[in-house]
């Protein structure tokens, strides 16, 4: 029996204990229709977060997931990342929510938000899927990660029978249905003997699977959506939008939240988006560095100042 027409859940644990206060905090800033939160978290975590249960947050523990879990690596992938992509594709089966939007613990929500957001006014949920074209074009993503995640995309295309040579998926944040994920399970991995954990073993991508199931069966319509949360890959996409002096309040007018990757942040600690210019730089420059775009930008400014007084 389904609880909720939509929820939100939230995969985390303690080494993301300060993440997660900091986007429960936010949740509840800018949740004006009382959406609810499930925080799955390891049963060992349960003390550091059980002070975050409120009327609109449940916490839970991992134990329903076990069964599914590994302790392996899967890809040279870690098995806590992979057992979180296994939470998400599996959630469903708590019977929670019929729709649930899947949020990492980095996010932070930026403005007012609202089931108008995720769900459409028939009902069925908003779905992210797009062809990351400016990924694509970017050199420092595609020679990290492009390659790799588009071969592994087209691995996940060939096991469901996908013809259409143009993938359209997500890196996250996707608002599943549970109606696509039973049928997902009990018509596609069911019957080859899988379990969630051989389908990420063919490709650890939780996303596509679903994205592509979704496209592919046609269960529920399909209302496209763009992402809802702006995503910083890498070090040079935040560095962009902060020379250019974009500020948060920018960022809100298409977006509900922003997310700095951990990935390539976590060792500068827990920082904000809309830190002022020279704060955010500093997490990446040392001072030599800082000290050459003062002489680069005093240059320009009085190049330009100069140029006018000719």
């Amino acid at each position: 029996m389904i609880g909720r027409n939509f929820s939100m859940m939230l995969k985390t644990y303690a080494g993301d204990l300060a993440y997660a206060q900091r986007l429960i905090s936010s949740f509840h800033l800018h949740n004006v229709d009382s959406i609810h939160l499930f925080c799955v978290i390891p049963d060992l975590d349960q003390h550091l977060f059980t002070a975050m249960t409120s009327e609109t947050v449940t916490v839970l523990t991992e134990e329903s997931f076990k069964e599914h879990f590994t302790s392996e690596d899967v890809h040279g992938i870690r098995p806590g990342y992979i057992n979180q992509e296994i939470v998400k594709l599996a959630f469903w089966e708590l019977g929670l929510a019929e729709n649930y939007f899947c949020i990492d613990s980095e996010a932070v929500f930026i403005r007012d938000f609202g089931l108008s957001d995720f769900i459409s006014s028939d009902g069925f949920p908003y779905s992210v899927l797009v062809e990351d074209r400016e990924l694509l074009v970017e050199p420092e993503y595609f020679h990290q990660y492009w390659r790799s995640r588009e071969e592994n995309h087209r691995t996940i295309a060939t096991a469901l029978s996908w013809q259409d040579p143009i993938i359209r998926t997500c890196h996250g944040h996707q608002i599943f249905s549970s109606t696509v994920l039973q049928d997902f399970k009990e018509h596609f991995l069911e019957p080859r003997g899988w379990t969630y954990l051989d389908a990420l073993k063919v490709s650890p991508y939780e996303f596509t699977w679903y994205n592509l199931w979704l496209q592919s069966r046609n269960l529920i319509p399909i209302h496209q959506r763009e992402p809802l949360v702006k995503v910083f890959h890498n070090k040079s996409q935040h560095m962009e939008y902060v020379l250019r002096g974009i500020t948060i309040e920018d960022v809100a007018r298409g977006y509900l939240a922003v997310l700095i990757n951990s990935n390539f942040s976590r060792d500068l600690g827990v920082f904000e988006f809309g830190e002022p210019k020279a704060q955010a730089l500093a997490h990446y420059l040392n001072y030599a560095d800082l000290a050459r775009l003062s002489r680069a930008k005093l240059h320009s400014t009085f190049t330009r100042m100069k140029s006018k007084f000719r």
